[in-house]
């Protein structure tokens, strides 16, 4: 009896009815469990008009597998509880206690107060304070980085980490999975070969258990003995060494922390650890009694996919929001979503001073273009420099000449949703002096990029660098 159906065949029914039932479940899946509309509708659509394909890229890339087991394992016992006392923000006042009173709320954190920040311009500065701490540590050191090579650089650290270990110190070494080159990670191989702890973030070979192709510990951090804490945007590795003029050198800046703000890098680091190994980092060891030694108030603040739906996000657009005078940003990537934008946007309107410092040329080509069709509307009404070589792959934010950020933090999607990410704020006009300095001897080098300019650019170009910005989440 004709039902009035399409004639298929037999296979072409059920593969019809598999691909129905398949994109029946994603669709479920993706309504009870993501929160954007926008990204939910693209991920129901491409279930459903790609057959198979559609299913399987969400599967890999759609998923957040890391917040039920990152909150499974905080709920079974966190060191946030060794978290310093609180700081009290009474001597901030108008826009910039607004910052820290967001912040706080966002993070959950106290401000720390008593705590020194010191400057590191790139590899040159920065490797010999860390192997100097490394060399002088007594009782744990504790090192994340996303990029770690074996290399002259790498070889060093590994040696130091190696005569620590010698010498009773406790040490615990967290490689990214995909910058510690996933399959294959010669850095995992070389520690482990000295004997030195070491796991790799996000790093499984069973297929259900891989969110590494999306999601990376970009963090850049080191404490040694609890005491002395090392963050910023550096990762381990000859090219960030422009004195040893390197084939593809990186201009980078990087911080030594002093103080009781230590324990938030420290508390962000045993997160992650236990987060990968299960292994609680417990004892005076750790997490010692820490000092006052400056007049700096600072908070750390750990994002990532695991934290409260875009806290780091919500961060820059609270900074964003309450600026002022002056907003000054430099990031080797620029790729906010709208809202970000649409602060810095409406900052502008307000009257805010806008410097942002990019690039001129990144090591990632497909980016540079996305940033200049995102940046259009924005050149004609902030001051955008572009430095030249070598690549600037500074991390800096200051607003109103009293506010601070740095850190591992990109300006773009996937720092703000996809990346565990480790930044500091600080409230400090002499500290905040120093990284305005930074900023300034930046933009001397660099040049302005108009709006003419970028209206100037061939048909060709355009359509080019407007298709690459559609990728925007994943670049």
């Amino acid at each position: 009896m004709n039902l009035g159906l399409p004639d298929l065949p037999i296979n072409g029914l059920l593969v019809a009815i598999i691909h129905a039932l398949i994109a029946g479940m994603v669709t479920v899946h993706i309504l009870l469990r993501m929160r954007s509309v926008r990204a939910a509708i693209g991920w129901i659509g491409l279930a459903w008009l790609s057959p198979l394909l559609g299913a399987v890229l969400y599967y890999a890339l759609g998923i957040n597998r890391v917040t039920r087991r990152a909150s499974l394992l905080r709920r079974t016992g966190s060191p946030r509880k060794l978290m310093p006392k609180d700081s009290s923000e009474r001597v901030l006042s108008g826009n910039i206690a607004l910052i820290a009173r967001v912040i706080g709320r966002l993070t959950g954190r106290k401000l720390t107060d008593g705590n020194s920040l010191s400057i590191l311009q790139c590899g040159d500065e920065a490797y010999p304070e860390m192997l100097s701490a490394i060399r002088n540590a007594r009782q744990s050191i504790a090192l994340a980085s996303y990029i770690f090579r074996v290399d002259d650089v790498g070889r060093a650290f590994i040696a130091e980490l190696a005569e620590a270990r010698s010498r009773g110190v406790e040490i615990r070494v967290l490689i990214d999975g995909i910058g510690g080159r996933y399959m294959f990670s010669p850095i995992t191989r070389e520690l482990k070969r000295h004997g030195i702890p070491v796991a790799r973030f996000l790093h499984h070979w069973l297929p259900w258990r891989m969110p590494f192709l999306n999601m990376r510990s970009h963090k850049k951090i080191l404490i040694v003995d609890g005491t002395i804490g090392f963050t910023g945007g550096t990762n381990i590795g000859r090219e960030n060494v422009l004195a040893s003029d390197p084939q593809n050198p990186v201009n980078d800046v990087h911080f030594r922390v002093d103080g009781p703000v230590v324990r938030h890098i420290m508390v962000s680091f045993a997160e992650d650890w236990k987060f990968t190994t299960t292994e609680a980092l417990e004892g005076e060891k750790w997490w010692p009694e820490l000092n006052s030694a400056g007049s700096v108030l600072g908070r750390g603040i750990s994002s990532g996919p695991d934290e409260s739906v875009g806290l780091l996000e919500s961060v820059l657009a609270t900074a964003v929001a309450a600026a002022t005078h002056r907003l000054r940003i430099v990031t080797p990537y620029f790729l906010p979503d709208e809202r970000l934008m649409a602060e810095i946007e409406l900052a502008v309107l307000r009257g805010v001073e806008i410097d942002l410092v990019l690039p001129e040329r990144s090591d990632i080509a497909l980016l540079d273009w996305a940033t200049r069709a995102d940046i259009e509307a924005l050149a004609a009404q902030a001051q955008i420099y572009l430095s030249p070589m070598p690549f600037d792959h500074a991390k800096l934010m200051t607003i109103d000449g009293q506010w601070c950020l740095v850190g591992s933090a990109n300006w773009d999607v996937r720092s703000t949703r996809l990346n565990f990410e480790f930044s500091l704020e600080c409230y400090n006009e002499a500290a905040v002096g120093e990284i305005d300095r930074l900023i300034d001897m930046r933009i001397e080098k660099s040049w302005n990029l108009s709006s003419g300019e970028l209206a100037m650019r061939s048909l060709p170009t355009q359509l080019r660098d407007a298709a690459a910005r559609l990728l925007m989440p994943y670049l």
